[in-house]
């Protein structure tokens, strides 16, 4: 991310849902968020070179369930999130019945949310 700082109200209430452990690191300005046995973080880049967005990538995350899902969507979109492609819901796939939501972060990075049910 470019301002680590800048993001104090978007990461903290997209990734802080009730079940997720938030530690720091002191080797770069950053955030790990650590949910499941699964880690995600964000940093400024230790490289010193600006930011950018990965065309034809998307960091996704697993919730535990459709009303998660589109929680996770509305908070991130509430705070500064722009949604991306369809509204959040049930969608037909190869795997059966999944549900999706899809939204840019501030820096332009594409997020999705899945729940696949039982």
């Amino acid at each position: 991310m470019n301002n680590v700082a800048s993001h104090d109200s978007f990461r903290p209430r997209c990734f802080d849902l009730g079940e997720t452990d938030q530690a720091t690191t002191t080797l770069t300005p950053g955030v790990f968020y650590i949910h499941d046995g699964s880690t995600f973080s964000v940093s400024e880049p230790i490289n010193g070179e600006p930011v950018t967005t990965a065309n034809g990538s998307t960091i996704g995350f697993v919730c535990n369930s459709p009303e998660q899902l589109k929680e996770f969507h509305d908070v991130a979109v509430a705070n500064g999130g722009i949604t991306a492609e369809d509204p959040p819901g049930p969608r037909e796939s190869t795997m059966g019945v999944i549900h999706l939501c899809y939204f840019l972060d501030p820096d332009g990075h594409k997020i999705c949310g899945i729940h696949r049910p039982d």
